[in-house]
């Protein structure tokens, strides 16, 4: 996940030479059967759960049972660069190719207007269901929880980072990538091969600001919960909301603003958090 270069620090009473970690980016294809749907900039490391998670946050499969086989193509230079992923389905898996083709370039190019993409989503992936409740004082624990697994981020400052974690605050994985929608991707991917989804009893945390894509990806695996260190964005906001997803952010020490579902959110410091 990280490479060493030489680099010439300056720190005001001269200069020197020095090695410096820096986070490892690479193109990564998905391909289906065989025929490539999305090439992603990633952190290699965990390419079969960010191709799985991708696939079920695009509505491609719904369960472990809908995958066969994951695995690096073998022939020609994919065999040399490890950057070729091929996922093979199961048998009657249907998979609308022109679709899944259209709505990653659009996504990734901002191609649709907001109330649009909200409906797409929402004609793609049922509200939340969900009874899950949690206390603030557990969500208040999480981010350090993260932090401490954040290892690559250590070393090079240049990752994003989700995890999962069940009611009690216990964190069940965690993943760092370069891209914050890859390292959701793959969190997603790992419990889909788990044969955990949906994941109605569980909440996710990402390091950064919470975007559409995002929203989009938790309502898909079923996540009634999203967390973030950081902002959301209006979209996010808007699709949370629509969908019967709880949005914290500004998760910081013992403060949180909560965006939407706040009554899944329990404890005696509500009354200090926004509505």
């Amino acid at each position: 996940m990280t490479e060493a270069v030489e680099i010439r620090r300056l720190d005001g009473e001269g200069s020197s030479t020095a090695a410096d970690a820096i986070a490892v980016e690479e193109p990564l294809e998905i391909r289906v059967g065989g025929r490539s749907v999305a090439v992603t900039m990633r952190t290699p490391g965990h390419d079969a759960e960010l191709a799985t998670g991708f696939l079920l946050t695009e509505g491609v499969v719904r369960s472990e049972a809908d995958i066969v086989e994951v695995a690096h193509c073998e022939s020609g230079q994919a065999r040399q660069t490890g950057n070729v992923i091929n996922v093979f389905l199961a048998a009657g898996v249907e998979v609308d190719f022109q679709r899944l083709t259209r709505h990653v370039f659009a996504s990734s190019s901002c191609g649709l207007c907001g109330k649009a993409a909200i409906d797409a989503v929402i004609q793609t992936h049922p509200p939340v269901s969900s009874s899950l409740r949690i206390s603030a004082a557990i969500l208040e624990s999480l981010p350090e929880k993260l932090r401490a697994s954040q290892k690559a981020f250590d070393a090079t400052g240049g990752l994003h980072a989700a995890a999962l974690f069940d009611a009690t605050g216990s964190m069940l994985v965690a993943r760092e990538d370069v891209g914050r929608h890859n390292a959701v991707d793959k969190v997603i991917g790992w419990a889909l091969q788990q044969g955990l989804t949906p994941l109605n009893a569980l909440v996710l945390l990402v390091s950064g600001r919470v975007s559409y894509e995002i929203v989009q990806k938790a309502l898909a695996a079923g996540l009634p919960l999203i967390c973030a260190v950081s902002a959301p964005t209006s979209l996010a906001v808007e699709l949370a909301r629509e969908s019967g997803l709880t949005l914290v952010g500004f998760l910081r020490g013992r403060t949180m603003n909560l965006y939407s579902g706040v009554w899944r959110v329990t404890g005696e410091n509500e009354s200090r958090m926004d509505p």
